[in-house]
């Protein structure tokens, strides 16, 4: 639903800041419907981008009350970085591993051929204005991240346009207009559409950008994405941060897992001699060091309303 009122806030959210969320904001539009219908549906995809050509950021729309979507489980070759088992050991330390495995399957989906026929339907007009409406809200929103975009080629920006606009939108459901009533399910329900999106039938334009870059591009994982979602679900359930290991993991979540979205697209140079490990290792840590500046920046607000304490 669109706002015509005054916009609500978040009290609990409104002083933080996190990589792709540091613009200036307008009022979210929420996308009609409930339990989602994969793409396409029985009109045309052009039909259906030209329904959301006036939602700015596409945010999740409203929780149906009796959906019934339960949260999807991890894989199970997933390493469980907030593991109780794992008490022992760092969080800084387990990061580092699933980042590392995160570089061994790069590098072992470079041999495999990108994954196209599991988009059905796929529109290749329709995905060129999905695309170039990512573009916009990139163009809008980070003007000067935009201008770096412009310098890759078209399907590499293209593809980090869509990764853009997705952690956006994540970010808006706890630190958006409309965040207040953001809840667990909402972003069960927001994890559920991101299963949707890796396997090939996103629910709308945006999505469908999004599922086309993962798919033009095999390294890209979903799991630095589930690991956001997981960033937002820690916003939902604390604002203090006793220790720098907790912290780690909070800023692993919200911003280290853009590097991990992205160093697949962008690629590494021919003639580096760094492996897989060091250059996701440095992504990583630019995020983290992204955050923590952020952190530092807003330190004084935070003091101020005694609503995040990360130091």
């Amino acid at each position: 639903m669109l706002s015509t009122a005054r916009t609500t806030w978040s009290p609990a959210c409104a002083v933080r800041r996190r990589p792709f969320s540091h613009e200036p904001r307008r009022a979210a539009v929420f996308l009609p419907g409930g339990v989602h219908a994969p793409w396409p549906r029985s009109h045309s995809m052009a039909a259906r981008v030209a329904s959301f050509s006036t939602n700015p950021t596409g945010c999740l729309e409203a929780a149906a009350p009796s959906s019934g979507i339960a949260r999807p489980a991890p894989p199970i070759m997933d390493i469980d970085v907030a593991a109780p088992a794992a008490a022992a050991v760092s969080s800084e330390e387990r990061v580092r591993q699933l980042v590392m495995k995160q570089a061994g399957l790069a590098a072992a989906a470079a041999a495999r051929t990108p994954r196209m026929a599991q988009l059905t339907g796929r529109d290749a007009g329709a995905l060129d204005v999905a695309f170039d409406r990512c573009g916009a809200v990139c163009k809008e929103y980070a003007k000067t991240f935009y201008l770096a975009t412009q310098l890759m080629t078209p399907e590499r920006r293209r593809a980090i346009w869509a990764i853009y606009v997705w952690c956006r939108r994540t970010d808006e459901l706890v630190d958006g207009p409309n965040a207040a009533h953001t809840s667990a399910l909402a972003l069960d329900r927001w994890e559920s559409r991101l299963e949707d999106v890796f396997a090939g039938r996103p629910y709308d334009m945006l999505d469908a950008a999004l599922a086309d870059a993962v798919a033009s591009f095999p390294a890209v994982d979903a799991r630095p994405f589930r690991d956001m979602i997981e960033g937002m679900r820690m916003d939902l359930a604390r604002s203090r941060y006793a220790t720098f290991d907790d912290l780690y993991l909070y800023c692993y979540r919200v911003a280290g897992t853009v590097g991990l979205m992205t160093v697949p697209i962008m690629g590494v140079s021919p003639d580096s001699e760094a492996d897989l490990g060091t250059v996701y290792a440095g992504a990583l840590a630019l995020g983290v060091a992204n955050q923590l500046t952020n952190i530092l920046r807003d330190v004084g607000e935070e003091y101020v309303s005694v609503v995040y304490v990360f130091l």
